[in-house]
């Protein structure tokens, strides 16, 4: 009723039997034409991973998946069955539909995995931390680069031969359409030189339905029709009897370098579970080639 409002709605997760089981007995609310369930591609490469222990073609079902026309999906596949039918056939008792992005018929929009957020930072990598105003202009830049980038190498691929599947084409066109009135021909940051041409359809987009009444100046002005009483010096405030608090710092974050991991690791982080770096030059665990203590002009080289 409220998540669900319309249909065609994409809900991606892994393939937990609790998940499936809901989703059976959901009386057709979260089934296809109302929703469409669709699989995490780390999910699915963690438990390839699991059932068939072969790290080295782990990488090789996520292209399978990550595969947008069907050109693509039958090249990673036959190098697939290659290694063993037995692959091929775990692989077929998913569903294409439900994991492959070539047949996805659109609703998962392109993306392949539940943590959304990661897809966003990839985005506005470079704008944290911002003043708002400077964080709503490199959004917009980063947007306007990112669409136009998408643009190009959608027309190449076009050039260079590859069929893209039907659903693939019409998420493409869906895409565009509900991009507005506008489409930017021609993006230069460096030099500020913008195209943007607007689109013959007649379609226009009211701003009011994705702007909250709570970021118009009319709302803000609201916030001073009042009168605000100074504090007053310090020294005459009023003695505090209260508890006295003090901070743990074992909870202090330290303001360099990433946070410290403190999830428990499973096949999805294979990355993450990797032992020391063993370095080829000399063979040592530890450092790596370019950090070795026998490399020639080391300053910790020797003679």
């Amino acid at each position: 009723m409220h998540v669900v409002r319309k249909n065609g709605v994409g809900m991606i997760s892994d393939r937990h039997e609790s998940i499936r089981a809901a989703v059976n007995r959901s009386g057709g609310d979260w089934q296809p034409p109302r929703a469409w369930w669709i699989f995490c591609i780390r999910h699915i490469g963690s438990n390839f991973l699991r059932a068939f222990k072969v790290p080295h073609l782990q990488k090789l079902v996520v292209n399978i998946g990550y595969s947008i026309t069907v050109e693509e999906y039958n090249i990673n596949y036959k190098r697939l069955e290659e290694q063993g039918e037995a692959y091929t056939r775990w692989c077929d008792a998913i569903g294409l539909r439900h994991w492959v992005l070539a047949f996805d018929k659109g609703h998962r929009w392109g993306h392949m995995t539940t943590n959304l957020v990661e897809c966003i930072n990839s985005v506005l990598k470079g704008a944290r931390n911002l003043p708002v105003l400077a964080l709503v202009r490199a959004t917009y830049y980063r947007l306007n680069e990112l669409f136009t980038q998408k643009s190009a190498e959608s027309h190449e691929r076009k050039r260079a031969g590859y069929t893209y599947s039907v659903f693939a084409q019409q998420r493409i066109e869906a895409s565009m359409q509900q991009a507005g009135n506008i489409v930017v021909h021609h993006f230069d940051k460096r030099n500020e030189v913008f195209e943007v041409r607007e689109m013959t359809s007649g379609k226009r987009i009211n701003w009011h339905v994705y702007v909250h009444d709570m970021y118009k100046m009319t709302e803000v002005r609201k916030v001073y029709r009042f009168e605000f009483s100074p504090l007053g010096d310090a020294e005459t405030w009023p003695a505090y009897e209260g508890p006295t608090l003090v901070a743990n710092p074992a909870l202090r974050r330290t303001s360099k370098g990433r946070p410290k991991l403190t999830r428990y690791l499973n096949e999805m982080d294979s990355r993450d579970m990797r032992g020391s770096r063993i370095c080829r030059l000399c063979g040592a665990q530890g450092h790596s080639r370019s950090r070795c203590p026998q490399r020639a002009g080391s300053s910790g080289g020797g003679e």
